[in-house]
């Protein structure tokens, strides 16, 4: 972590933020960008108060995600169903999938970065893409934004899956329907189905 006169300092960077959240500069960046996260612009560069980071860390400890990460945490539940009733064939390909990816993103980006975070968890097994795919840590819903989960859910399960949360989501949070933004993530490249 930075040193806490910088944490403590009414403007954060996105690097600090994201330093702190223990996630990307440009998830952090994504998150402004939607109007998740309050910011001021200083010459070019967006500054986050303080107390932005607060409210965020409290709902993140509280278990309230924005409107894409909850998005995103149900898609990868019909993975995990998919992922229960079939290991092999799903650690398979998503095994394929990352390599297909690397291939595309050499280098040492936070593509890269989260390339290699999905492979340890894919290789310490099943519980542990099981854990990942359904956890609400900050790591986990960073993770699930760069998902390699291509293929696994049928576009017919994927459709009736985002149905359902747009009903949810009406319904529980109040608020109307918008499209998904969020400029270009991998998990916007690389959908959960395929």
């Amino acid at each position: 972590m930075k040193d806490m006169e910088r944490i403590e300092s009414p403007l954060l960077s996105t690097g600090d933020v994201a330093s702190v959240l223990g996630v990307s500069r440009q998830h952090v960046v994504d998150l402004c960008d939607r109007g998740d996260l309050i910011f001021v612009r200083v010459g070019s560069h967006r500054r986050v108060p303080r107390f932005e980071l607060d409210r965020l860390l409290g709902a993140v400890h509280e278990g309230k995600l924005t409107r894409d990460q909850e998005r995103s945490l149900w898609l990868h539940r019909a993975v995990l169903a998919e992922l229960v009733e079939n290991p092999e064939d799903v650690l398979a390909r998503v095994g394929g999938n990352l390599h297909h990816l690397r291939a595309q993103h050499l280098g040492r980006g936070m593509t890269a970065h989260w390339l290699d975070q999905w492979q340890k968890v894919l290789d310490a097994g099943v519980d542990a893409v099981a854990d990942m795919l359904t956890s609400q840590g900050p790591a986990a819903l960073e993770l699930r934004q760069n998902s390699p989960f291509a293929g696994v859910i049928s576009e017919e399960v994927r459709s009736r899956v985002l149905a359902s949360f747009v009903r949810h989501w009406r319904r529980d949070h109040g608020h109307p329907s918008q499209a998904t933004t969020g400029g270009d993530r991998l998990a916007d490249r690389v959908r959960v189905s395929g």
